[in-house]
């Protein structure tokens, strides 16, 4: 009876434990399981070459070793047989064939547009009449060597509209935003390994995009690797394909925002601004570790009591079996 009473203040503890710690688990890029999305990559697929504009079929954008080194690659998977393809090498085309009206519902206000607004839109479930892009780390040499996955950082989105990448589940699920050109970047989204997932690709205009994508991982050597590399999308039919081939994104635009060397005396305003958002950002870190805190002296506290509790029922209870002298 007392071992059963303590048990259950420990399981309360543990759980408020986790509620604590779960504040600190980082945004997935992955969706729920779906069987249609069940694939294994050859570990012999051959290297593509040469230039390709890909406007139907199955396309994953990921890690790769399979060259030796830590780079992104496209998996082309339109036809067979399959290839690895560098980044500089394939421009995805989204025909007019994916124009779509903005829903009416207040949960797609994310997107910044009006209801009714036609956009382009590359579907988290297959049309067979749109490129069908998506991201994995299946290639057989990251399953092997990869610590438990990948950082996938958007450092940034260049073109004449505004892109917006979310997962939803099922028909009535409501949409988890993971990617959009009308937030700050970098946007950071965690992908374990052994992963394949599709999203959907909201375009607000025709034209050319460039989306700057790094991959940061550690391996079981305990190295660490990264890579960085450019997704080229054209949107509309009347967009000249060709012309994305020779597009490059602006790197400046990645240096604008990142984080000035605290060492950099000579960094002026701009700086003064960037270290008022990291001490936001430090902030927010201090108070979720106050919270968890909080919520292990609470744990502690709990257990302490209920042991104690249990300690002097099992006294009375002792007392009252002896004989009276």
């Amino acid at each position: 009876m007392t071992t059963r009473r303590i048990r259950r203040p420990l399981t309360m503890a543990s759980a408020l434990i986790l509620a604590g710690l779960a504040v600190l688990a980082p945004v997935s890029a992955s969706a729920e399981g779906d069987d249609d999305l069940d694939q294994t990559i050859d570990p012999n697929q051959t290297q593509g070459t040469g230039q390709v504009v890909l406007d139907q079929g199955h396309v994953d954008f990921g890690p790769t070793l399979s060259t030796g080194e830590w780079i992104v690659q496209i998996h082309d998977d339109t036809a067979r047989p399959s290839y690895w393809r560098h980044l500089d090498d394939v421009v995805l085309k989204v025909a007019d064939a994916a124009i779509l009206p903005i829903p009416d519902a207040e949960a797609y206000r994310f997107l910044g547009q009006e209801p009714g607004t036609e956009v382009w839109v590359v579907p988290q479930t297959q049309n067979p009449d749109v490129v069908w892009a998506g991201w994995n780390t299946q290639e057989p040499n990251v399953i092997e060597s990869l610590n438990l996955g990948t950082t996938l950082s958007v450092l940034g989105m260049e073109g004449p509209g505004d892109v917006v990448v979310y997962l939803q589940s099922g028909n009535f699920g409501d949409p988890q935003p993971l990617w959009s050109s009308l937030e700050p970047f970098p946007q950071q989204s965690w992908i374990e390994v052994n992963q394949h997932t599709h999203a959907n690709w909201v375009f607000s205009e025709p034209g050319i995009y460039l989306v700057e994508l790094q991959f940061d991982a550690e391996l079981n050597t305990g190295e660490s690797v990264s890579a960085r590399d450019t997704l080229r999308f054209v949107v509309g039919d009347a967009t000249d394909a060709e012309e994305a081939f020779g597009m490059e994104f602006d790197q400046s635009v990645i240096a604008e925002t990142a984080a000035p060397d605290p060492s950099d005396d000579t960094a002026g305003p701009a700086a003064d601004r960037d270290q008022d958002g990291d001490g936001t950002f430090a902030t927010l870190i201090w108070s979720v570790v106050g919270v968890v805190a909080v919520v292990l002296v609470i744990a502690i506290i709990v257990v302490v009591t209920a042991s104690r509790r249990a300690k002097a029922r099992a006294l009375a209870a002792r007392n009252v079996k002896e004989p009276t002298e």
